[in-house]
């Protein structure tokens, strides 16, 4: 991070942007649209799916659609973010988060992508040994 992880880099993402934010939303809600089911059966603590569910007494269908509506939010906050950024702050910091939230929607698109790595071979595989030159 050399240069970008300075002082002010530090100060303003303790200040909570919209974009650090959005990240998290999209990797928590995805997680969670995605694992609720599984975590119910290992009798984990509620998911946010179950907790919304029992909270407005509404389907689980209907939790995912407000949480994809959610999700698709917070993608246009970090849109907003990296195509006007401050000077403030510097873009390859952005980008870090903007990869970041990009991981996350691989790893939680379909399933549970973290649980069941395997599911993840064959984009590592693409990535690696199959990369995309410019």
């Amino acid at each position: 991070m050399g240069n970008i992880a300075n002082r002010q880099a530090f100060d303003w993402i303790s200040n909570d942007p919209d974009i650090i934010k959005a990240s998290a939303i999209i990797a928590r809600l995805m997680d969670d649209i995605v694992s609720h089911e599984f975590e119910q059966e290992r009798e984990h603590v509620a998911s946010s799916v179950e907790c919304y569910m029992k909270q407005h007494r509404i389907s689980k269908e209907e939790v995912i659609k407000l949480f994809r509506k959610e999700i698709s939010n917070a993608w246009k906050d970090i849109n907003q973010e990296c195509l006007k950024p401050t000077a403030a702050v510097p873009m390859p910091l952005l980008v870090c988060i903007l990869n970041l939230s990009r991981a996350m929607d691989v790893i939680y698109k379909d399933d549970d992508g973290y649980t069941n790595s395997h599911i993840l071979k064959d984009h590592i595989s693409s990535v690696l040994l199959n990369p995309v030159l410019l």
